[in-house]
């Protein structure tokens, strides 16, 4: 992750109030004992885990997969996407922050916003060529 990544993370982190689901904290342990980027031992990622725990944490069960299944047919959206929107909804959260779904999309209750999306409005060179007329 870079480092205006890391601090845009932090801020929504610092400043949001937030839940996540049992599929994140699973998710987030494979990828920050195995990539080499994270570097984190499996001990201190089980601590990253500890410390999450004192957040809303949806679990896994048999009604949560069946949503997800269901949102992932619905928006044809793979059954992970699907799974941390139907979470999302189960927590009564209004937004999830994501850099795999489309900034700004509405799934059911949920909006999609990335955080790392450039929200500047893109001109082009002509454009800026007639402001100077």
């Amino acid at each position: 992750m870079n480092r205006i990544k890391k601090q845009k993370a932090i801020e929504i982190i610092g400043k949001e109030p937030f839940g996540l689901s049992a599929q994140v904290m699973q998710e987030f342990y494979a990828v920050a004992t195995r990539k080499a980027e994270f570097g984190l031992t499996p001990e201190k990622a089980l601590e990253w885990i500890e410390n999450l725990d004192e957040f809303p944490c949806i679990s896994l069960d048999s009604s949560l997969v069946k949503t997800a299944a269901a949102t992932s047919i619905r928006y044809r959206i793979s059954y992970w996407d699907g799974a941390i929107i139907a979470a999302a909804e189960a927590l009564g959260a209004p937004i999830v922050y994501s850099e795999d779904l489309n900034h700004g999309q509405l799934y059911g209750e949920v909006t999609i916003i990335n955080p790392f999306h450039d929200s500047q409005p893109h001109t082009a060179f002509h454009d800026k060529e007639q402001a100077r007329l």
